[in-house]
């Protein structure tokens, strides 16, 4: 029996071709098409199964795989072993390529919206600036068509030299009037690369001072601590030096204090202890130094220095509040007076004027 199937596939032809040959095409395209489909499912529910971010986009990205593109790749592959003309053989790789370079695309369209997907809906930093990965995802997506397409037109044997050369004269003559707009599109990609603040973080530039409510791809919206919104571009916006304070994790507090003249040495000598014992007495505070700084025009000047471990702004109010008020307590106990601008004017006696004799004479 394997004798004479042995010889009716040498010798029996389909279409002027050897049924040996159709028998390996067909085998190439039917176990490599079973083959990849099941090695990239099982592949993408391993890694669908990470923690990590890319890990799991990678798995979406392997089991988003049309079987019929798949099948025609192998097809085309099995076809080269038909015997085929140069020609026929040309066009068939041409549908292989084209094939493949479309499953590719699918696979990176779908890896970058699985990323997206998975970011914008995490816990993470990244989750903050959503419209800033929708662009990148848009601009991610573009890039890789755009390529693929290039290369499919090359494989083809169109020549495209000349038409991105076009491309790159016509993409100038574009950049030239649209700067200020691709500036702007810009810093915003920008921003949503290196972060220097999200949605919802209070910033300051200049005499600006609010809080994050949105970033475009051309403008950023800020609602300003007395009630207005700010909208300003972002590469004018990044153009500024800017302050955080989201990410302070603790606020350095320096402040000053006088007393009068008269005061004693000895109850200067109390007071950095007195106000020592305030403010670590005080929630939130870590005392750093208090000393007798100099002398002032009118007061015996002194300086303290203490870290609020709490960032926020109302929370440094408080102990602030808390410490001169123990402060003013403890001061009135020891009748230690706060000293306030005062100026002393010390004035020559008056001198009475006597005439002269000759003046009295003339009189």
């Amino acid at each position: 029996m394997f004798e004479s199937f042995h010889q009716w596939a040498l010798h029996v032809t389909f279409l002027g071709i050897p049924a040996w040959r159709w028998m390996i095409g067909a085998t190439t395209a039917v176990v490599g098409t079973l083959v990849t489909l099941t090695a990239l499912r099982l592949v993408g529910r391993a890694l669908e199964k990470r923690h990590l971010v890319v890990a799991r986009a990678l798995g979406a990205a392997a089991r988003q795989t049309l079987w019929w593109l798949v099948f025609v790749t192998f097809l085309a592959l099995g076809a080269q072993a038909l015997g085929l003309s140069d020609r026929a053989n040309r066009y068939i790789g041409l549908v292989g390529t084209i094939a493949v370079a479309v499953q590719v695309g699918l696979w990176a369209n779908s890896l970058v919206r699985a990323w997206t997907t998975q970011t914008l809906s995490g816990d993470g930093a990244h989750a903050h600036n959503p419209v800033i990965l929708a662009m990148m995802s848009w601009f991610a997506r573009i890039a890789v068509w755009a390529t693929l397409l290039l290369a499919a037109l090359s494989v083809a044997g169109v020549n495209i030299t000349a038409f991105v050369a076009s491309l790159g004269v016509g993409g100038v003559a574009v950049a030239l009037a649209l700067q200020n707009i691709l500036g702007d599109l810009f810093a915003s990609m920008s921003i949503g690369l290196d972060k220097p603040f999200e949605i919802g973080q209070f910033i300051t530039f200049g005499d600006v001072a609010g809080t994050i409510v949105h970033v475009g791809v051309k403008t950023t919206r800020i609602k300003a601590i007395s009630g207005e919104e700010i909208v300003i571009g972002n590469a004018e916006l990044l153009s500024h030096t800017l302050h955080n304070y989201a990410r302070m994790r603790e606020r350095r507090i320096v402040f000053g204090f006088g007393v009068t003249y008269d005061t004693d040495p000895e109850a200067m000598r109390q007071i950095p202890g007195m106000v020592r014992r305030i403010a670590e007495a005080t929630p939130d505070v870590r005392l750093d130094r208090v000393h007798f700084k100099g002398f002032g025009e009118s007061s015996l000047d002194f300086e303290v220095v203490y870290f609020v471990t709490n960032p926020d702004f109302n929370r440094y109010m408080d102990a602030q509040q808390a410490i001169n008020l123990a402060m003013m307590e403890a001061f009135a106990e020891r009748h230690i007076e706060f000293a306030f601008p005062t100026r002393t004017l010390l004035l020559p006696e008056p001198v009475a004027f006597v005439r002269s004799p000759a003046q009295i004479i003339d009189r």
